[in-house]
């Protein structure tokens, strides 16, 4: 892996990309997701992918960080085109956006043991992890990505792609 820990990516001009890789992380009918102090919504465990790493090694180096727990890929789950205008994240402040991310299923067992402590998103908030009931995704709160809400139930084999448009 090169040491320069850029994430791939760009913001100009108020076009912003990021290539992003993602955990989905399951256990006894739950998904285990993300929030932090600054942003109303919840969301899944990753971020950027830095430049000359794969994003295999970027989602574990982001489960580590997030979590505490060195955690395995099992397969790859879902590739995602994200395009949509930012306007709930001060940080991108209504700009349009492209998210390029690969979600991995990990491989989780209940004898792991999560950290307790939050840790720190990228701007310095403190960011925390929640189990959160397949069946009640996105009832209670806004969780991204949306499509976990009809996908996570029935992972097929192969990855799907999916592209939303906002």
């Amino acid at each position: 892996m090169s040491e320069d820990i850029r994430d791939c990516g760009y913001d100009d001009d108020g076009l912003w990309f990021r290539y992003r890789a993602a955990a989905v992380i399951l256990h006894d009918g739950h998904v285990l997701m993300a929030r932090n102090q600054s942003n109303s919504y919840y969301y899944s465990i990753g971020g950027g992918v830095h430049h000359g790493e794969s994003a295999v090694e970027a989602v574990q180096r982001e489960v580590l960080e997030e979590t505490g727990v060195r955690m395995e890929v099992d397969r790859l789950a879902f590739i995602h085109e994200n395009f949509f205008r930012d306007t709930e994240t001060a940080a991108l402040d209504g700009r349009q956006c492209h998210e390029l991310a690969f979600y991995f299923l990990m491989k989780y067992d209940a004898s792991m043991k999560l950290s307790t402590e939050p840790s720190l998103t990228r701007l310095g908030d403190i960011e925390w992890h929640e189990w959160i009931p397949i069946s009640q995704y996105g009832v209670k709160a806004v969780m991204y990505p949306p499509f976990f809400a009809d996908e996570l139930a029935a992972i097929g084999p192969d990855p799907k792609w999916i592209t939303s448009r906002d």
